[in-house]
């Protein structure tokens, strides 16, 4: 059965949004690129449900779902086992973070490398907050992590560049599966791309399960990028919604952020420097059938950054 598509202008807009993003990272030539994703139970699960992980390897391999349902074949994606370690080593002086050897790509880090890296020619590390199996870290917590490990990039002399990936609100595998709630997206979207602290760390997990659905704890990574960004702000430059693939709305947001300074570095924290300079998309967005772009990705659950220009 032909799933319904979106159509083709629309669906070609958000690709080409994501190639430009891709673009825009590989122009700084970062040596690595970390992944802050939630991942759905593929590799960690009830048994042993770490708050923060970080990949540390030489390689990892997905998506693990699908590929004719994902439309993405799967592959080995390299990382870095040497720099992977020196950043756990830097984000354990100030938060407890877990760390795996071996890493299975699920869709919300298979979706975004196929587009920022259709050639798998940059090394990723891949970050996990939890966000499906309750208790989850508080969103102090979430934000303490993506300070955390923006001080690991500052301590390395490597070039890091960072993509967050994460859901606004959506209610799957629930009888409201397909549920959004555009107006609390659009506020929590505009609450991070203000970068604006306290008010992204007012949620409380009741309200953001009340308003945002339990896929709508994924704001957590969205939350680690704008720590991240030590007050760096961003721009919501587009937003739409429409039926998906179950025919239910479906709503895009794009957003553009900030260019960093080498290694994360400057005496301004937002100030680009005039050399070595390194850009930070901070992409919270969820995978979806349909992969998203820089202009983003279904609201139920996704919205992509891309670097200034």
């Amino acid at each position: 059965v032909e799933r319904p598509r979106a159509d083709t202008q629309t669906r070609q807009a958000l690709y080409n949004a994501l190639h430009k993003m891709g673009d825009d990272i590989r122009a700084t030539k970062p040596d690595a690129l970390v992944v802050v994703a939630a991942e759905h139970f593929a590799n960690f699960f009830m048994n042993n449900m770490p708050a923060f992980a970080i990949g540390m390897a030489d390689s990892y391999e997905g998506p693990i779902e699908d590929e004719a349902f994902l439309k993405i074949a799967h592959t080995r994606v390299p990382g870095n086992k040497a720099l992977s370690r020196k950043l756990i080593e830097g984000v354990m002086q100030s938060v407890d973070v877990a760390y795996a050897e071996e890493w299975k790509f699920d869709h919300g880090i298979s979706v975004p490398l196929h587009f920022l890296t259709p050639d798998y020619d940059l090394p990723v590390i891949p970050a996990n907050v939890n966000c499906q199996g309750p208790p989850l870290a508080p969103l102090k917590r979430a934000w303490a992590f993506g300070e955390a490990l923006r001080e690991a990039a500052d301590a390395v002399p490597e070039r890091i560049a960072m993509v967050a990936t994460g859901g606004i609100s959506h209610w799957p595998a629930t009888p409201d599966s397909g549920k959004i709630n555009a107006a609390w997206d659009r506020e929590f979207l505009d609450r991070w791309a203000r970068n604006d602290k306290d008010a992204l760390l007012s949620y409380t997990d009741a309200e953001i399960y009340r308003d945002g659905g339990q896929g709508g704890f994924e704001i957590r990574t969205f939350i680690a990028a704008a720590a991240a960004g030590k007050g760096a702000k961003g721009t919501i430059e587009s937003m739409t919604t429409q039926k998906g693939s179950d025919t239910t709305p479906k709503s895009f947001a794009a957003c553009r952020p900030i260019t960093m300074a080498r290694r994360f570095r400057s005496a301004s924290p937002m100030a680009p420097s005039s050399s070595n300079p390194v850009t930070m998309p901070m992409s919270p967005w969820r995978a979806l059938t349909k992969p998203c772009t820089r202009t983003s990705a279904r609201q139920a659950g996704r919205a992509t950054v891309s670097p200034a220009t």
